[in-house]
């Protein structure tokens, strides 16, 4: 497993946190200012792959009926015609968005950006 040195990451500031843990583990925010973060502070995790996925839906169907899926069979997913689709990091929900196409391609825009407590 790679050391922190090796990752070669600048050494972590608490000052720069914008919350604190009490005594029992919980989230406190601290007063005074936070620190503007801003695109280039991440500058070093810009090249790390990532997976994204878009999920327009999912189906249930019995194996045997998966068994007999050929080319030009329609499955019908559990979402309508405009509905928002799933946008996956990493297997992670990170946002909802809409298929759109441009120069005959297929692309995903983000309507909703999820938040998550972690």
């Amino acid at each position: 497993m790679a050391s922190e040195n090796d990752l070669n990451l600048p050494p972590l500031n608490p000052a720069d946190l914008s919350f604190d843990h009490d005594a029992g583990g919980d989230s406190v925010a601290r007063s005074g200012p936070v620190p503007v973060k801003t695109a280039e502070d991440l500058e070093q995790v810009f090249d790390v792959p990532v997976t994204v996925s878009a999920v327009l839906g999912s189906s249930r169907i019995a194996v045997g009926d998966l068994l007999r899926v050929t080319p030009g069979t329609v499955l019908e997913l559990d979402r309508r015609v405009g509905e928002a689709i799933d946008i996956f990091v990493n297997e992670r929900l990170v946002a909802r968005g809409e298929v759109v196409v441009v120069e005959e391609r297929l692309g995903v825009t983000m309507t909703e950006i999820i938040k998550t407590d972690r």
